[in-house]
């Protein structure tokens, strides 16, 4: 019931809302969908986004706690900071979603399924988030979570940066900055961060140490780009990040009994170099990424466990545009990942070609059809396709946008699941599969409103399915299993942005998801009900600004189908420009003291204040 009175509050305000200045939220660019840059008018896919501003404001340090207040995504975190989390959108595992941090894939290679490893990803240095929720990840070869394109804060012209220090319950701090700028054909940006917290004892089971489990991340991130010619365009990326971790629930190897006294190091270094080539109708851009990972397990002191991961990937991205109706997007991708733990040394690669027609009808019809084609060294080759469509229609005061999708993506098992089931802690039914390949399909339509006064209204309906999903077996622990059909996720996303008098502005967005195994049971950790509300407002000619953010989950349910908590999160945060260029700022999430577990068996944080001084200086 709690959700239904939210809803009934949040429909209340939006009826009573007044709106007072324009928006053209419509014209806003995303290059997610398609890899190239498109305004939303002519987007047929589901995508939202993060701002800088939002990211700033907000405060929080990890970017995953961010993420959870977007349409449809939800996170599953185990004992606080540095801990394991998984980001579902729409449902979805986290290692079915695609994360690209400017262009670099993060996925870790090293780990049990290849994916992002969100909890060492801070904010710091962040300044747009786009999401793209559902198998739609045509040009990337995403599976059916989607795409989280990251984009790091641009050189500016001239030169400038920024200094931030912050401090706050739990003994956490953080110290970040950037240094960057442009002169004639050469830009640059330096950033670097370092954020730490004595953390909360992290797992319930822990009775006897009872001791905080704390968390460090380094992270030093740099780009530098030459414009070598009037069409030729160099970048170079490079980035690192160190965390050190401490965790409850290893087993010590010298007496083989449970221990508390558990740390993990992980150690990322990617670099991406790009040529961008402009020769008017055509734009051609050649890529080259590689990235490894390091993660060593630590218990009593003792090294238990150890894996390496690489990734590496060879690019061309294409683009043929002809007037205002017609443009081909097209590209291959070429990768090789590699695992090396000790006992599994595996590597495979995988080529993918994908081509994608955009095409228009006047000023009101927008339409997408794209193929891509995938070839697996140990599953052969996969053919994936995507329909989009928009259509708008003039309508007094704003526009109407009416937009479905339909995409399908594919899993291939991971390098560490075909060596678990094939290795000698595996056993039967495990040991006897041969694992397939995953498969997912989905579609989502929308209707939407962009009101020239600033409203942005829309409503989402979403159906996707995975066919053979793959799980570890949580109750015989025999291995990997294969579900035999489909899996499924369905429901609905309500979102809208509201100005309102006063120099206020309200979001929100609800988000209903229906999710069954292949068992026809209810998949676990996904709230049926999510809900996000946001009330911003700016006073003293936006020198003070003023936030509050409430974010609800309902209907949750762990294994064995036993019930997780309902909870409901309030956070609040305030900055103040002292004088220009230096901003004094504040927050304090979970202001109810509200007592709930994500994941059974782990603690989450109460109440805690932090507060900071950001110092920005740009010198033309």
């Amino acid at each position: 019931m709690k959700y239904i009175v939210l809803c009934t509050a949040l429909a209340a305000a939006c009826a009573a809302a007044m709106p007072v200045f324009a928006g053209d939220k419509i014209e806003e660019v995303i290059i997610t969908s398609s890899r190239v840059a498109m305004p939303l008018r002519r987007v047929g896919t589901s995508v939202s986004v993060l701002t800088g501003a939002a990211i700033e404001q907000r405060g929080f340090h990890s970017l995953f706690d961010l993420l959870r207040g977007e349409p449809a995504v939800a996170a599953s975190n185990t004992g606080g900071a540095g801990k394991a989390t998984s980001l579902r959108i729409r449902g979805e595992d986290g290692y079915r979603t695609l994360v690209l941090l400017d262009g670099i894939d993060i996925s870790d290679v090293s780990g049990p399924q290849v994916g992002p490893r969100l909890e060492h990803l801070m904010s710091a240095g962040i300044s747009r988030v786009e999401i793209l929720r559902g198998p739609q990840g045509l040009m990337y070869g995403a599976d059916a979570g989607g795409v989280v394109n990251v984009s790091t804060t641009a050189p500016a012209e001239g030169f400038g940066g920024q200094l931030s220090a912050g401090a706050g319950r739990y003994g956490s701090s953080q110290l970040a900055g950037h240094i960057g700028g442009s002169h004639e054909a050469m830009d640059f940006m330096l950033s670097a961060s370092d954020s730490a917290t004595d953390g909360f004892n992290a797992r319930t089971i822990d009775s006897e140490l009872r001791d905080d489990d704390g968390y460090d991340n380094r992270t030093v991130h740099g780009k530098f780009g030459w414009q070598a010619s009037e069409r030729l365009h160099i970048r170079l990326i490079a980035r690192n990040t160190a965390g050190d971790n401490e965790y409850d629930g290893c087993f010590d190897p010298n007496t083989g009994m449970t221990t508390h006294d558990c740390t993990d190091d992980y150690d990322m270094n990617a670099w991406r170099a790009v040529l961008d080539y402009d020769s008017g109708a055509f734009t051609h851009q050649l890529s080259w990424q590689r990235s490894t990972t390091e993660r060593e397990f630590f218990s009593a002191g003792t090294s238990s466990f150890q894996a390496d991961g690489e990734l590496e990937r060879l690019g061309y991205l294409g683009s043929y545009t002809r007037g205002e109706t017609l443009r081909l997007v097209y590209g291959i991708d070429r990768q090789r990942a590699a695992l090396d733990d000790g006992s599994i040394d595996r590597s495979r690669d995988q080529d993918g070609y994908y081509l994608e027609y955009q095409g228009a009808v006047g000023n009101g019809l927008f339409f997408t059809a794209g193929l891509r084609y995938d070839d697996n060294a140990d599953f052969g080759s996969r053919t994936t396709w995507r329909l989009s469509g928009a259509r708008l229609f003039e309508v007094g005061g704003g526009e109407l946008k009416l937009r479905a999708a339909y995409g399908t993506g594919f899993r291939p098992p991971s390098l560490y699941e075909i060596a678990y089931n094939a290795g000698p802690f595996a056993s039967p039914p495990a040991s006897e599969l041969a694992l397939k390949a995953e498969t997912s399909e989905g579609f989502d339509i929308s209707l939407s409103w962009f009101g020239d006064s600033g409203i942005y209204l829309e409503g989402v309906y979403f159906d996707q399915e995975v066919d053979n999903e793959i799980e570890f077996d949580l109750n015989a622990y025999s291995g990997y299993l294969q579900g035999d059909g489909s899996s499924r996720s369905s429901g609905v996303e309500l979102i809208g942005e509201l100005p309102l008098p006063g120099s206020l502005t309200l979001t929100a967005n609800y988000t209903w998801n229906d999710t069954e195994t292949a068992a026809d049971e209810v998949r676990i950790q996904r709230p049926e009900h999510l809900l996000n509300i946001g009330l911003n407002r700016a006073l003293m000619d936006s020198r003070l600004r003023l936030g509050f953010n409430a974010r609800a989950a309902f209907d949750a349910v762990a294994q064995q189908g036993e019930a997780l908590d309902d909870y409901t999160l309030v956070d609040v945060n305030a900055s103040y420009a002292v004088r220009d260029g230096l901003v004094l700022y504040g927050r304090i999430e979970n202001l109810l003291d509200e007592d709930y577990r994500e994941v059974p068996g782990y603690h989450t944080g109460g109440s805690a204040a932090y507060v900071g001084l950001r110092w920005d200086l740009q010198v033309p």
